[in-house]
């Protein structure tokens, strides 16, 4: 509202949502899907519950989730900015087999999310089998992006990604569920995403959308250009 030009408090706010009707969504549990390996895992916690960032494209989090349908399970992957708190990857399929989902949404980031500054990129998830495997370390690698990784289960060692994840519960699948279809699913997960990205107002944001927390980060840098 007063973005819009109409200034109003929270509590006038309130009481208005209560006469139209309207209430907040509240975030229940997310479901573990996160698989111990079975070999031993020495990457580094690089992060160490730190979750900020001095610029997009530095530190990125990944986690997985899982969503029921009258037809099966759809499982969505998400890859998170740090700073903007921007979905850069996504991947939502019928089937979650070892790495391939993961897989899927780190090769969305790397080539929709535009800048990675040079080694400094970090990418960080859960100890699980789905982010140990010979061909997600590679290709982390070769896209010039540290593995760091936290305690298996623990919430405050992967906590954006996990807000990111009951976001996506609480606003899409419970809010318009029951859902008939892992398509369905697909379709309204992208949707959501977008929506997300460009017009969810996020108070942590300051009241602005990841989108437009990236875009003013490289508006505000100095051009590297000549005169």
């Amino acid at each position: 509202m007063n973005r819009e030009g109409f200034h109003i408090d929270r509590d006038k706010t309130a009481r208005l949502m209560k006469l139209a009707g309207i209430f907040g969504r509240s975030r229940g549990r997310t479901p573990v899907v996160t698989i111990s390996p079975q070999t031993p895992d020495h990457r580094p916690d690089l992060v160490q519950r730190d979750f900020c960032a001095q610029a997009p494209g530095r530190h990125r989090v990944a986690d997985i989730t899982y969503v029921r349908t009258l037809s099966g399970f759809a499982y969505t992957a998400f890859v998170v900015d740090v700073y903007s708190q921007k979905i850069v990857g996504v991947a939502p399929r019928s089937m979650m087999r070892n790495d391939a989902l993961p897989m899927e949404a780190l090769e969305h980031a790397v080539t929709t999310a535009g800048r990675i500054h040079g080694n400094q990129m970090i990418h960080h998830s859960e100890r699980g089998s789905q982010y140990v495997s010979l061909k997600f370390s590679t290709a982390l690698a070769e896209s010039g992006i540290r593995p760091s990784v936290g305690t298996v289960g623990d919430t405050y060692d992967d906590a954006l990604a996990g807000t990111v994840n009951g976001l996506f519960k609480a606003q899409l699948i419970h809010a318009q569920g029951p859902w008939t279809s892992v398509r369905e699913v697909e379709l309204a997960t992208l949707r959501w995403v977008h929506w997300l990205n460009t017009k969810r107002l996020r108070e942590e944001l300051d009241y602005t959308t990841p989108q437009e927390v990236e875009t003013d980060y490289y508006l505000t840098q100095p051009s590297n250009t000549g005169p």
